[in-house]
């Protein structure tokens, strides 16, 4: 059995991430020749080709691909037991912005988990659309974020991950055979709703909005008590709601992408929550 060195995991996740041999070899304190001598050696480990040049820019291979999500959660891991058995020295305040319904799904067990490993660390979260988010004031505003994009084809290097959007519906009530469609939305600019709207125009399906609400708990409460229907990312769809078979009235209606964008590089505790994020969104 052979044992996958975590210094070579940490080269190859740092240069994924940031594209670059040079940058990963700032980052860890290491020379460009050096950082590449590590890949070459992951590589002839296991066997396989890595990364593969396209002009400027670094793609992974097949194999690539899936040694990447391995070697993010491998390393959050280590990272989290050396922090548990050591007394940890990072100290500070993240900054951390990220739609509601990702916050409902994820935080409960991240904050545990990273406030356990770090206990100097604060996390000041807010929730937000994404669009506000990803606004010049809102990176401004925050060090870390968890953001969705309509087109996850079009993302970058920040994109961790995609998530399939389904309807949803009460599992006691009817409201999806009621026309038009009533629709239980966050405001204008919401990904979910604009994808609706425009999916169902195009079905010629009428609609209704009948509730706008900012937060997943609003909207969950709402359904519940039959009042319509909604969109949301498969991933974050509370399990005593139902998620309803796309069908001429409703629908396919496609992905999401699901991007981290770290505002703050050098800041060590950032790094941290961002490799605990990567790793559960994978």
């Amino acid at each position: 059995m052979k044992n996958l060195p975590m210094d070579l995991l940490r080269a190859f996740v740092s240069v994924v991430q940031l594209n670059s041999f040079t940058k990963a070899g700032e980052l860890l304190g290491r020379s460009q020749p050096a950082v590449s001598l590590q890949i070459q050696r992951l590589e002839e480990l296991l066997g396989e080709s890595l990364l593969l040049r396209n002009g400027q820019n670094l793609e992974l291979s097949e194999a690539g691909e899936n040694l990447y999500g391995h070697a993010t959660q491998i390393l959050a891991l280590n990272d989290l037991a050396v922090s548990q058995l050591s007394k940890s020295a990072v100290t500070g305040k993240i900054r951390l912005g990220i739609p509601s319904e990702f916050a409902t799904i994820l935080l409960p067990k991240i904050v545990s988990r990273f406030a356990k490993a770090y206990p100097n660390v604060t996390l000041e979260v807010n929730c937000e659309l994404s669009k506000n988010l990803l606004s010049k004031v809102g990176k401004a505003s925050h060090d870390l974020i968890l953001a969705l994009c309509d087109d996850p084809g079009s993302s970058n290097d920040e994109l961790v991950n995609t998530d399939e959007l389904v309807w949803v519906t009460s599992a006691d009530h009817s409201a999806q055979k009621a026309s038009p469609v009533p629709l239980i939305v966050a405001a204008q600019g919401c990904i979910y709703r604009q994808r609706a709207i425009a999916l169902l125009d195009k079905a010629k399906q009428p609609w209704q909005i009948v509730y706008t609400i900012p937060d997943l708990t609003g909207i969950q409460y709402a359904i519940q008590e039959g009042l319509g229907v909604t969109v949301l990312a498969k991933s974050t769809v509370p399990s005593n709601l139902k998620i309803m078979r796309p069908s001429e009235q409703f629908p396919e209606l496609g992905t999401v992408g699901i991007s981290l964008i770290n505002a703050n590089r050098k800041n060590q505790a950032v790094h941290l929550l961002t490799e605990f994020l990567r790793a559960s969104l994978a």
